[in-house]
């Protein structure tokens, strides 16, 4: 029923843009031929009759070609929905260096959803001084730490927004298996629940690799690899790793630097830390059957790939 009422919305908004655009141009051709037939005062009423039947034919056109371009539109947009639907709430979970970063940017654009970062959902609420957003000002000030209670009625306020209609992408939440049962508990007075979770699942000895070897640009935050994703200027050292005098950006010429954790030591905390604390969460929702997971060590054409594969509705 949705797919066809998108089809007929789009097709009307079309003609009715058709129509418009169709009645612009025959009164340009009738300026036109105003202006080119000025002499004899026998031609008005055969130029009369030109200018209507431009008029008509204007019309006509333009109003079948907006229907035709609205109705293609329409089809799309259906298109996706049939593809997608229902609405995604989704997470991603995978370890540093998995490829979270790579292809969530992908499934936003897939899916036209938002990604909701949690630490942005917050400054957003505080500076827009809803309720909860006072609330979470309060504590901070103080020195605190944000609830989770807090953070669950940021991120309620937030989904009620219209470009979460289709759905959203959680990144950085939950990160504890009482966020994860209070986030499930929140999106139940809607009768919704998280849809789908994809788990990027990559060898440790690859995420290494990955980790060690990535320098960033602070300002706009381009991530290079001196193995995968060189910069233009690096030039390696008699010990084969790269000079940090070397390592710039290709946009600006400005210095690039490596993260603190960036290193083998503090990646085995990391990964330390995600497995006690994630992989619960990801339990908590095998059972519903909605955790799917990918291989992330693969080359980032062939991730894509499955990834989109997960995305689509069965």
């Amino acid at each position: 029923m949705f797919p066809q009422l998108l089809r007929g919305a789009k097709g009307l908004r079309g003609l009715r843009l058709g129509v418009a655009v169709g009645a612009s141009s025959a009164a340009g051709f009738a300026f036109w031929q105003q202006r080119k037939v000025q002499q004899p005062v026998a031609r008005c009423e055969t130029d009369a009759t030109t200018l209507g039947a431009a008029l008509v034919g204007g019309l006509g056109a333009g109003a079948l070609g907006g229907y035709v371009f609205g109705k293609k539109q329409g089809e799309a947009a259906a298109e996706k929905y049939e593809k997608y639907w229902p609405r995604k709430i989704m997470m991603l979970f995978g370890a540093p260096g998995a490829g979270k970063g790579t292809q969530g940017p992908k499934i936003v654009d897939a899916l036209d959803i938002p990604q909701l970062s949690t630490g942005d959902m917050l400054r957003e609420a505080v500076a827009a001084g809803t309720e909860v957003g006072k609330k979470a000002k309060a504590v901070m000030a103080s020195g605190g730490l944000v609830s989770d209670e807090i953070v669950i009625g940021i991120i309620a306020d937030r989904i009620k927004e219209p470009d979460c209609k289709s759905g959203f992408i959680l990144d950085g939440f939950p990160r504890t298996l009482a966020q994860a049962k209070a986030l499930d508990t929140m999106l139940a007075t809607n009768g919704e629940a998280v849809s789908l979770i994809v788990e990027f699942s990559v060898d440790p000895a690859v995420l290494e690799e990955r980790i060690c070897g990535r320098w960033m640009h602070k300002a706009s935050g381009r991530s290079y690899h001196v193995k995968f994703t060189p910069p233009k200027s690096m030039k390696l050292g008699a010990d084969g790793k790269p000079l940090p005098d070397t390592m710039k950006d290709d946009i600006t010429g400005e210095p690039l630097y490596q993260r603190s954790d960036d290193t083998a030591e503090a990646l085995k905390t990391r990964l330390d830390a995600y497995k006690s604390q994630t992989l619960p969460i990801l339990e908590h929702y095998k059972d519903k059957g909605i955790v799917k997971k990918v291989d992330g060590g693969r080359h980032i054409n062939d991730v894509w790939t499955e990834v989109q594969a997960k995305l689509v509705s069965k």
